[in-house]
Protein backbone atom coordinates (compact mmCIF):
# COMPACT_ATOMS: atom_id res chain seq x y z
CA UNK A 1 0.00 0.00 0.00
CA UNK A 2 1.23 3.34 -0.52
CA UNK A 3 -0.70 5.33 2.20
CA UNK A 4 -1.31 3.54 5.80
CA UNK A 5 -5.04 4.70 6.47
CA UNK A 6 -4.70 4.96 10.19
CA UNK A 7 -4.88 7.35 13.21
CA UNK A 8 -1.96 9.00 12.39
CA UNK A 9 -2.88 9.24 8.65
CA UNK A 10 -6.13 11.44 9.85
CA UNK A 11 -4.04 13.44 12.39
CA UNK A 12 -1.61 14.31 10.04
CA UNK A 13 -4.14 15.44 7.19
CA UNK A 14 -5.71 17.33 9.29
CA UNK A 15 -2.77 19.33 9.89
CA UNK A 16 -2.40 19.72 6.50
CA UNK A 17 -5.87 21.36 5.60
CA UNK A 18 -5.24 23.55 8.80
CA UNK A 19 -1.49 24.42 7.64
CA UNK A 20 -3.30 25.53 4.51
CA UNK A 21 -5.95 27.63 5.47
CA UNK A 22 -3.40 29.66 7.86
CA UNK A 23 -1.36 30.42 4.85
CA UNK A 24 -4.75 31.24 3.01
CA UNK A 25 -5.22 33.84 5.82
CA UNK A 26 -1.71 35.34 6.24
CA UNK A 27 -1.36 35.68 2.88
CA UNK A 28 -5.11 37.17 2.40
CA UNK A 29 -5.81 35.12 -0.42
CA UNK A 30 -9.51 34.35 0.55
CA UNK A 31 -11.38 32.92 3.95
CA UNK A 32 -9.71 30.38 5.03
CA UNK A 33 -13.03 29.17 5.61
CA UNK A 34 -13.47 28.05 2.42
CA UNK A 35 -10.22 25.79 2.36
CA UNK A 36 -11.11 23.97 5.77
CA UNK A 37 -14.79 23.67 4.13
CA UNK A 38 -13.33 22.09 0.45
CA UNK A 39 -10.89 19.57 2.86
CA UNK A 40 -14.14 18.38 4.85
CA UNK A 41 -15.91 18.39 1.71
CA UNK A 42 -13.66 16.17 -0.81
CA UNK A 43 -13.26 13.46 2.72
CA UNK A 44 -17.03 13.30 2.93
CA UNK A 45 -17.54 12.88 -0.73
CA UNK A 46 -14.42 10.63 -1.30
CA UNK A 47 -15.68 8.00 1.26
CA UNK A 48 -19.46 8.34 0.02
CA UNK A 49 -17.81 7.63 -3.96
CA UNK A 50 -15.99 4.72 -2.52
CA UNK A 51 -18.79 2.72 -1.07
CA UNK A 52 -20.83 3.83 -4.62
CA UNK A 53 -18.09 2.87 -6.98
CA UNK A 54 -18.41 -1.21 -5.78
CA UNK A 55 -21.73 -0.78 -5.95
CA UNK A 56 -22.31 1.17 -9.47
CA UNK A 57 -19.43 -0.92 -11.14
CA UNK A 58 -21.95 -3.81 -11.08
CA UNK A 59 -25.23 -2.61 -12.46
CA UNK A 60 -25.57 -0.91 -15.63
CA UNK A 61 -28.35 1.13 -14.69
CA UNK A 62 -26.59 2.39 -11.57
CA UNK A 63 -23.36 3.29 -13.90
CA UNK A 64 -25.14 5.67 -15.89
CA UNK A 65 -26.65 7.37 -13.36
CA UNK A 66 -23.67 7.79 -11.89
CA UNK A 67 -22.00 9.25 -14.81
CA UNK A 68 -24.61 11.48 -15.28
CA UNK A 69 -24.18 12.93 -11.76
CA UNK A 70 -20.32 13.44 -12.58
CA UNK A 71 -21.66 15.22 -15.55
CA UNK A 72 -24.11 17.43 -13.99
CA UNK A 73 -21.97 18.42 -10.89
CA UNK A 74 -19.58 19.51 -13.73
CA UNK A 75 -21.99 21.42 -14.97
CA UNK A 76 -23.03 22.97 -12.16
CA UNK A 77 -19.51 23.66 -11.09
CA UNK A 78 -18.46 25.75 -14.39
CA UNK A 79 -21.72 27.29 -14.10
CA UNK A 80 -21.09 28.99 -10.91
CA UNK A 81 -17.65 29.46 -11.39
CA UNK A 82 -17.81 31.31 -15.27
CA UNK A 83 -21.32 32.96 -14.40
CA UNK A 84 -21.93 33.50 -10.67
CA UNK A 85 -24.56 36.18 -11.36
CA UNK A 86 -28.39 35.24 -11.16
CA UNK A 87 -29.82 34.01 -14.21
CA UNK A 88 -29.75 30.84 -16.20
CA UNK A 89 -26.62 31.81 -18.64
CA UNK A 90 -24.94 29.09 -16.90
CA UNK A 91 -26.62 25.98 -18.52
CA UNK A 92 -24.81 26.54 -21.23
CA UNK A 93 -21.65 25.03 -19.87
CA UNK A 94 -23.05 21.69 -20.09
CA UNK A 95 -22.52 22.48 -23.85
CA UNK A 96 -18.51 22.68 -24.05
CA UNK A 97 -18.00 19.60 -21.10
CA UNK A 98 -20.98 17.77 -22.82
CA UNK A 99 -19.78 18.14 -26.58
CA UNK A 100 -15.87 17.40 -25.28
CA UNK A 101 -16.42 14.35 -23.59
CA UNK A 102 -19.01 12.06 -24.94
CA UNK A 103 -17.57 11.41 -28.39
CA UNK A 104 -14.06 10.45 -27.02
CA UNK A 105 -15.31 8.50 -24.30
CA UNK A 106 -18.11 6.68 -27.29
CA UNK A 107 -14.89 6.18 -29.21
CA UNK A 108 -12.71 4.78 -26.57
CA UNK A 109 -15.55 2.00 -25.66
CA UNK A 110 -16.17 1.50 -29.50
CA UNK A 111 -12.45 0.59 -30.34
CA UNK A 112 -12.10 -1.56 -26.76
CA UNK A 113 -9.27 0.29 -25.97
CA UNK A 114 -10.98 1.12 -22.21
CA UNK A 115 -13.46 -2.04 -21.71
CA UNK A 116 -17.29 -1.77 -21.25
CA UNK A 117 -16.70 -2.53 -17.61
CA UNK A 118 -17.56 0.03 -14.56
CA UNK A 119 -14.17 -0.17 -12.85
CA UNK A 120 -12.16 1.43 -16.20
CA UNK A 121 -15.26 3.59 -17.26
CA UNK A 122 -15.59 5.42 -14.31
CA UNK A 123 -12.23 6.62 -13.61
CA UNK A 124 -11.48 7.51 -17.12
CA UNK A 125 -14.81 9.64 -17.55
CA UNK A 126 -14.09 11.20 -14.61
CA UNK A 127 -10.35 11.84 -15.32
CA UNK A 128 -11.79 13.43 -18.85
CA UNK A 129 -14.70 15.38 -17.25
CA UNK A 130 -13.00 17.25 -14.61
CA UNK A 131 -10.23 18.44 -18.18
CA UNK A 132 -13.22 19.46 -19.68
CA UNK A 133 -14.48 21.29 -16.05
CA UNK A 134 -11.08 22.82 -15.88
CA UNK A 135 -10.73 24.48 -18.97
CA UNK A 136 -14.59 25.44 -19.46
CA UNK A 137 -14.07 27.39 -16.46
CA UNK A 138 -10.67 28.80 -16.89
CA UNK A 139 -11.59 29.56 -20.94
CA UNK A 140 -15.10 31.21 -19.37
CA UNK A 141 -13.94 33.32 -16.78
CA UNK A 142 -10.87 34.74 -18.50
CA UNK A 143 -12.87 35.86 -22.14
CA UNK A 144 -15.37 37.40 -19.91
CA UNK A 145 -12.72 39.43 -17.81
CA UNK A 146 -10.90 40.48 -20.44
CA UNK A 147 -14.78 41.57 -22.16
CA UNK A 148 -15.50 43.63 -19.15
CA UNK A 149 -11.89 45.02 -18.91
CA UNK A 150 -11.69 45.70 -22.98
CA UNK A 151 -15.00 46.95 -23.70
CA UNK A 152 -14.00 49.82 -25.67
CA UNK A 153 -12.58 47.73 -27.71
CA UNK A 154 -15.01 45.60 -28.51
CA UNK A 155 -16.85 48.75 -29.56
CA UNK A 156 -13.99 50.12 -31.72
CA UNK A 157 -14.41 46.37 -33.43
CA UNK A 158 -18.18 46.88 -34.14
CA UNK A 159 -17.31 50.50 -35.56
CA UNK A 160 -14.58 49.55 -38.11
CA UNK A 161 -17.73 47.10 -39.13
CA UNK A 162 -17.27 43.87 -37.45
CA UNK A 163 -20.16 42.02 -36.55
CA UNK A 164 -20.35 41.44 -32.67
CA UNK A 165 -19.26 37.75 -32.50
CA UNK A 166 -16.28 39.11 -34.76
CA UNK A 167 -15.19 41.83 -31.99
CA UNK A 168 -16.29 40.18 -29.03
CA UNK A 169 -13.92 36.76 -30.54
CA UNK A 170 -10.45 39.54 -31.56
CA UNK A 171 -11.01 40.18 -27.70
CA UNK A 172 -11.53 37.00 -26.27
CA UNK A 173 -9.21 34.41 -28.54
CA UNK A 174 -6.29 35.17 -26.30
CA UNK A 175 -7.54 35.52 -22.80
CA UNK A 176 -9.39 32.14 -23.45
CA UNK A 177 -6.34 30.49 -25.04
CA UNK A 178 -4.78 30.65 -21.80
CA UNK A 179 -7.44 27.84 -20.92
CA UNK A 180 -4.89 25.20 -22.57
CA UNK A 181 -1.93 25.97 -20.52
CA UNK A 182 -2.09 23.80 -17.42
CA UNK A 183 -3.01 20.58 -19.64
CA UNK A 184 -0.20 21.33 -22.18
CA UNK A 185 2.32 21.66 -19.06
CA UNK A 186 1.49 18.68 -17.70
CA UNK A 187 1.78 17.08 -21.02
CA UNK A 188 5.54 18.52 -21.87
CA UNK A 189 6.24 17.79 -17.80
CA UNK A 190 4.84 14.13 -17.16
CA UNK A 191 7.75 11.55 -16.12
CA UNK A 192 10.04 14.92 -15.75
CA UNK A 193 7.96 16.84 -13.05
CA UNK A 194 5.39 14.69 -11.93
CA UNK A 195 4.08 11.29 -12.11
CA UNK A 196 0.24 11.80 -12.59
CA UNK A 197 -2.24 9.29 -11.15
CA UNK A 198 -3.17 6.86 -13.53
CA UNK A 199 0.38 5.88 -14.16
CA UNK A 200 1.18 5.52 -10.43
CA UNK A 201 -2.19 3.91 -10.02
CA UNK A 202 -1.13 0.94 -12.79
CA UNK A 203 2.29 0.48 -10.92
CA UNK A 204 0.38 0.17 -7.48
CA UNK A 205 -1.78 -2.30 -9.21
CA UNK A 206 0.85 -4.39 -10.49
CA UNK A 207 0.84 -3.36 -14.41
CA UNK A 208 4.39 -3.21 -15.99
CA UNK A 209 6.00 0.53 -16.40
CA UNK A 210 5.91 0.25 -19.85
CA UNK A 211 2.49 -0.11 -19.74
CA UNK A 212 1.37 2.31 -17.12
CA UNK A 213 3.48 4.25 -19.22
CA UNK A 214 1.72 3.74 -22.38
CA UNK A 215 -2.01 4.16 -20.71
CA UNK A 216 -1.27 7.42 -18.92
CA UNK A 217 0.06 9.16 -22.44
CA UNK A 218 -3.24 8.03 -23.89
CA UNK A 219 -5.11 9.26 -21.30
CA UNK A 220 -3.14 13.10 -21.43
CA UNK A 221 -3.37 12.67 -25.35
CA UNK A 222 -7.15 12.61 -25.06
CA UNK A 223 -7.12 15.36 -22.56
CA UNK A 224 -5.58 17.78 -24.66
CA UNK A 225 -8.65 17.12 -27.41
CA UNK A 226 -11.07 17.08 -24.38
CA UNK A 227 -9.65 20.42 -23.14
CA UNK A 228 -9.17 22.06 -27.06
CA UNK A 229 -12.81 21.05 -27.71
CA UNK A 230 -14.60 23.08 -24.50
CA UNK A 231 -12.05 25.60 -24.62
CA UNK A 232 -13.02 26.27 -28.03
CA UNK A 233 -16.61 26.10 -27.32
CA UNK A 234 -16.61 28.01 -24.59
CA UNK A 235 -15.16 30.89 -26.71
CA UNK A 236 -17.80 30.37 -28.72
CA UNK A 237 -20.31 30.87 -26.46
CA UNK A 238 -18.68 33.56 -24.95
CA UNK A 239 -18.24 35.16 -28.18
CA UNK A 240 -21.93 34.83 -29.47
CA UNK A 241 -23.41 36.15 -25.34
CA UNK A 242 -24.59 32.67 -24.79
CA UNK A 243 -22.11 32.82 -21.63
CA UNK A 244 -22.70 36.26 -20.21
CA UNK A 245 -22.29 37.87 -16.79
CA UNK A 246 -25.58 40.42 -15.97
CA UNK A 247 -24.73 44.28 -16.10
CA UNK A 248 -24.16 45.66 -13.05
CA UNK A 249 -27.29 48.09 -12.24
CA UNK A 250 -26.31 51.68 -13.32
CA UNK A 251 -25.78 53.87 -9.66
Amino acid sequence: MLLQVNVTFVVLLMLLLALAAAVVAVARLGRPRDTLLAGARAAVQLVAVSFAIGWVVHALPALLGFLLLMYAVAVRTAGRRVVPAPGRSWLWTAVPIGTAVAPVVLALLATGVVPARGIALVPVTGILIGGALTATVLAGRRALDELASRRGEVEAGLALGLGDREARMEVARPAAADALLPGMDQTRTVGLVTLPGAFVGMLLGGASPLHAGAVQLFVLVALLLVQAVATALTLELVARDRLTRAEPPDS
